[in-house]
């Protein structure tokens, strides 16, 4: 090749030895469709289906830009000069990593700023001065009510995925931060779609803008093979999962909510299968650190939710696995799209109980994938050609011991009533909530089975933690003589509901 394609784009010399460094040697379509524009200043509205290399469409015009003569002077603190919005903790950190190599040649810095961790490291780097941040919506809102960034030398603004920001509810705090930015600064919007109100930000915060969209909302990877694999019951369904797992390649097995990610990793691991999970109760430390084991092949299986559906790029991901099918198709192909990524090839499996059928069978028809149902054990031939060589077997690491009562023993009231309740025995005298002896408190002493702390009442039901809407399974009523919710109020133990002929509720004994 005697010359750069990206070279005949526009693209500065600095940012193509770069690219050419990390063995990106041609522009993908999107990249290849919206460069010039976007090199030239113009307002750009991109559309392109997931792993198609909108980050570096985006990424390269921003430093290009912000690298040359900058309108707002040099770096000072707390005012950086290019801005990107993303959805999720994970895309941000992605971003960040894919932009780093070109921002690097320029001597430009980078930040991000998201929750769900402190924000000590994210001010301590705004008062030192940065160029570009990669912000979710929420906590770069926090900061700036703080007081601890402006952005009123913002240059070049990006909104990454910007349908699914207003997905999780955020397009109030995305335009509040919008009007922060100055009008004349250049905006970029790039989506795998563009509904749910993206519209409307599009006409508010674009001027004259450019609409480039190398693929349909709705298209999937030509190099992406689906299979549908229908199971005859839960056993089977729990055998098929170990089967499908137990390859060499990497893979990401998708799950409903967080508690079941949580159980099926630790289950695979036990199966001598190394595992991680990935989901919204991890921690900001929890989650990078999986992240990082699975990337680096040290787990070849993820197990997460739907926070890993957009945002997390791993190379080399051969098999997606939709455990539980997704409830609607969007999801279906965000998830299937973190393989079969930058031109490589990939497989998809949907597990289907007999009850799945015709909702998987919808959800397919909307994403427009046309797949034949098979139905499998986990001995079929067909899944044993889709696991290819199993790993060797991984003899699970012992996990920590519980500390056994007794053998760090507090010493405290509440503690020493707590084993009174428990044995009936102290090894100090009682107390009462003062820190008298009871018997000089008052003169009553009540007994371990009617004092209210003792461990044979019975104790208050903790409150469940509730789970990100998107990530929530959806409630069930509870049977036998517990209590149930109904539309007209509480129901009282041993009552019946049953429908009426208006479409409510009707109790009976």
């Amino acid at each position: 090749m005697s010359e750069n394609i990206f070279s005949t784009l526009g693209v500065p010399a600095p940012l193509v030895a770069s690219l050419t460094a990390s063995g990106i040697l041609e522009p993908f379509p999107i990249q290849l469709d919206t460069l010039p524009d976007t090199l030239a200043g113009k307002d750009v509205l991109g559309r392109g289906k997931t792993g198609s290399g909108k980050t570096l469409a985006f990424s390269i015009p921003m430093v290009a830009r912000l690298g040359g003569k900058l309108a707002g002077g040099k770096r000072r603190p707390g005012r950086p000069l290019g801005l990107v919005l993303a959805p999720t903790r994970e895309l941000a950190t992605q971003i960040s990593t894919a932009m780093e190599p070109l921002a690097t040649a320029y001597g430009l810095n980078i930040t991000t700023i998201f929750g769900g961790v402190s924000q000590q490291r994210q001010v301590a780097a705004l008062k030192a001065g940065v160029d570009i941040v990669v912000a979710c919506p929420g906590r770069l809102e926090d900061l700036m009510k703080q007081g601890f960034v402006q952005l009123d030398a913002i240059e070049v603004t990006v909104l990454d995925e910007a349908d699914h920001m207003a997905d999780l509810g955020f397009l109030p705090v995305v335009t509040r931060i919008m009007d922060k930015t100055p009008q004349t600064g250049q905006r970029m919007l790039f989506s795998a779609t563009l509904d749910n109100g993206v519209d409307k930000l599009v006409r508010r915060y674009l001027h004259n803008e450019v609409l480039h969209s190398v693929d349909e909302a709705n298209s999937h990877v030509a190099a992406m093979t689906h299979h549908v694999f229908e199971v005859a019951g839960v056993d089977e369904k729990n055998e098929l999962i170990k089967k499908l797992a137990s390859g060499t390649g990497r893979r990401i097995l998708f799950m409903r909510t967080k508690h079941h990610a949580k159980k099926l990793a630790k289950q695979l691991t036990d199966s001598g299968i190394p595992s991680v999970d990935l989901h919204g109760n991890l921690s900001q430390v929890a989650r990078d650190r999986n992240l990082a084991s699975f990337a680096s092949g040290e787990t070849r299986v993820l197990v997460a939710t739907d926070v890993a559906a957009r945002g997390v790029h791993v190379d080399d991901i051969e098999l997606v696995i939709h455990v539980d099918p997704p409830a609607e198709h969007k999801a279906y192909l965000h998830r299937s799209g973190r393989t079969a990524r930058a031109g490589k090839e990939g497989e998809v499996v949907t597990i289907v109980l007999p009850a799945q059928r015709k909702d998987t069978a919808a959800l397919l028809r909307k994403a427009q994938i046309t797949v034949t149902p098979q139905h499998v054990t986990a001995a079929s031939a067909s899944v044993t050609a889709l696991v290819g060589d199993v790993a060797a077997y991984v003899t699970p690491a012992p996990r920590a011991a519980v500390q056994q009562q007794g053998g760090g023993r507090s010493q405290g009231a509440n503690a020493q009533r707590k084993r009174v309740g428990r044995d009936g025995s102290s090894d100090a005298p009682r107390r009462d909530r003062s820190g008298r002896p009871a018997a000089a408190a008052g003169g009553q002493r009540r007994s371990a089975s009617t004092t209210a702390w003792s461990s044979s009442a019975p104790a208050a039901p903790a409150r469940a933690e509730r789970a990100p809407r998107e990530e929530q399974a959806p409630s069930r009523p509870r049977g036998g003589n517990g209590r149930a919710q109904a539309a007209g109020g509480p129901i009282r133990v041993g009552q019946v509901v049953r429908p009426n002929a208006g479409g409510g509720q009707r109790r009976g004994r």
